[in-house]
């Protein structure tokens, strides 16, 4: 007997108890012996058990509960807890799943061979000044085969987690990222051999932000001088406050166009209309799609039921008298609206836009994505147009943009991405062996699956806290957190158990010093203002006095 321990532990199953394991030592080849049923139930020094903190990983990590939830449900089961412990729970099944992950890597990569191996979506998300958390997930199994925190998309941050996903889990068939310029050179040196694709929306998003931002921005600057929203705000204001709860004259009107024709002209019929114009002109942004910039575009949308309904009031307006006083908030209206339709400067910008925009919504019907008329939003992955008619049709619209001579200077970037990008736009099926035969896998044209998992992620956390920024959430957060998405899958799932019949079982296998290790990794990449730094810029007069310090240098 080489020594005693005794120690609390808390399950799920027991409760508190004071367990006493006795270590044992063989006087022959000097190997230490520890109490097995102990180390099933709780980590070495670890005084909650696996139950736990599978419990804990669950409740945080996927039923997206926060820690006072949480620590009120484990106490109606005998459990007491804090929130500090109930975050260092979830941390340590984080870096258990994590270590099971890396444990497992030839199983997953067995796993994705039977598919016919693996095409590699590459992306990353932050927000503010948080670091950026880059992940890879494969585009036919769905999984995510690893993630990273980085301070950038910079190839020197890149190559790194490239190398390491090629010697986990060998070459890919493909890859699928955006055209950001560290993503496409650190692809370029890690994966020189094979065929990778830009994703269809992110390549049409920057060719419309190079197209049509500058006019667009010039367009809000241009109504935000011209205080139009400001003053239509008032109007409205004024014409509901008018009005008061006359409700049932809107119901009369609802009624009225319906039927076609008014009952009777008024002065209360008339200002309940301009109230009901006003309301839809502020409501533009229903005509969007949900894509955002470029191919939604509010402003413009604004300008345009601006425009429509100054020259509807116009047709009114003409046999305008003093005796049609019912005509009079038309009028007020058509007034207001008069500055704005009438601004030269501002004609001028809206017209070069919408013949960049006819140009632009043009290459998007070629492309079959993010068409004008679509309602899927950012999850659109195109109409399912064989890729070889996609390429045929920009092809065409290639051929016509060139013969535009005269707009030649305008489109000639448009026209430069279009030739730089041509093989990273359209790909062949790709013929794989597998156990089973030969397949056809075809690589989907978009990023979507990584954006879509990204957005579930930042649901998740927004659910979870109830703020909307998740700044300090990517900060603080382990890297590895992405994997718990992974436990879906059914296939993946029974890889990382590796034989065990539970999650807890398979966590009591894994070595509590790589768990110890795989934390403090986690805790120097939490991207924390240091302490004393803290400290220091909390001082009253601090740009006086550090200044000061060094006056006489």
């Amino acid at each position: 007997m080489q020594k005693t321990h005794t120690k609390t532990v808390i399950t799920l199953d027991i409760g508190a108890f004071e367990s006493k394991e006795v270590v044992l030592q063989c006087p022959k080849d000097q190997t230490i012996y520890h109490s097995e049923e102990l180390r099933e139930l709780s980590p070495t020094n670890g005084t909650f058990g696996y139950d736990i903190i599978v419990y804990v990983g669950k409740a945080l990590f996927i039923h997206c509960q926060n820690n006072r939830a949480i620590m009120k449900n484990l106490a109606s089961k005998n459990i007491l807890i804090s929130e500090r412990s109930i975050s260092n729970l979830g941390k340590k099944f984080i870096a258990h799943l994590s270590l099971a992950h890396r444990e497992s890597q030839n199983q997953i990569r067995n796993l994705m061979a039977k598919k016919g191996g693996y095409i590699l979506h590459i992306d990353g998300t932050c927000e503010g000044d948080s670091p950026y958390l880059f992940c890879g997930i494969d585009g036919i199994s769905e999984l995510v085969l690893d993630c990273i925190k980085i301070f950038s998309e910079q190839k020197k941050n890149l190559i790194p987690f490239f190398e390491s996903i090629k010697e986990q889990y060998g070459m890919p068939i493909a890859l699928v990222h955006d055209m950001s310029r560290g993503i496409l050179t650190a692809v370029d040196e890690v994966f020189p051999e094979v065929p990778n694709f830009i994703c269809h929306f992110h390549f049409l998003r920057d060719i419309g932000n190079d197209l049509l931002l500058e006019d667009y921005q010039e367009i809000m600057r241009r109504l935000r001088k011209l205080k139009i929203r400001g003053a239509l705000r008032r109007k409205k204001r004024y014409l509901e406050k008018k009005l008061g709860n006359n409700a049932y004259q809107i119901k009369e009107l609802i009624e009225e166009l319906e039927q076609g024709k008014l009952q009777d002209y008024s002065i209360e019929k008339s200002t309940v209309a301009t109230c009901v114009l006003i309301n839809w002109v502020f409501d533009a942004p229903s005509q969007s799609n949900g894509y955002g910039f470029p191919f939604d575009r509010q402003h413009l949308d604004f300008y345009r039921r601006l425009h429509r309904i100054y020259h509807l009031i116009g047709s009114i307006k003409k046999n305008f008298n003093s005796e049609d006083k019912y005509k009079v908030p038309f009028y007020q209206l058509w007034k207001q609206i008069d500055d704005i339709v009438a601004d030269e400067e501002l004609k001028k910008i809206v017209s070069a836009l919408e013949s960049k925009v006819v140009v632009f919504d043009k290459l998007r019907k070629a492309m079959r994505i993010t068409l004008p008329n679509g309602k899927k939003g950012l999850n659109d992955e195109g109409d399912g147009t064989d890729i070889n008619t996609i390429e045929e049709k920009v092809k065409t619209f290639r051929n016509w943009l060139t013969k535009k001579k005269k707009c030649m200077e305008t489109y000639s970037q448009m026209l430069e991405q279009i030739d730089a990008y041509w093989e990273k736009l359209f790909s062949d099926p790709m013929l794989v062996s597998t156990n089973e035969g030969k397949f056809l896998i075809v690589p989907q044209r978009t990023n979507n699956i990584l954006e879509q998992f990204f957005r579930c992620e930042k649901r998740r956390y927004r659910k979870k806290s109830g703020t909307s920024s998740l700044n300090k959430t990517l900060k603080t957060i382990l890297a590895e957190t992405p994997f718990v998405k992974n436990l879906e899958n059914k296939e993946y799932y029974k890889c990382i158990l590796n034989g065990c019949s539970t999650l807890e079982e398979r966590f009591s296998q894994i070595d509590t010093n790589l768990v110890v290790k795989e934390l403090e990794k986690g805790e120097k990449n939490q991207f924390k203002t240091m302490p004393d730094m803290k400290k220091i810029i909390k001082q009253e007069g601090l740009p006086e006095k550090l200044t000061k310090l060094f006056e006489c240098m």
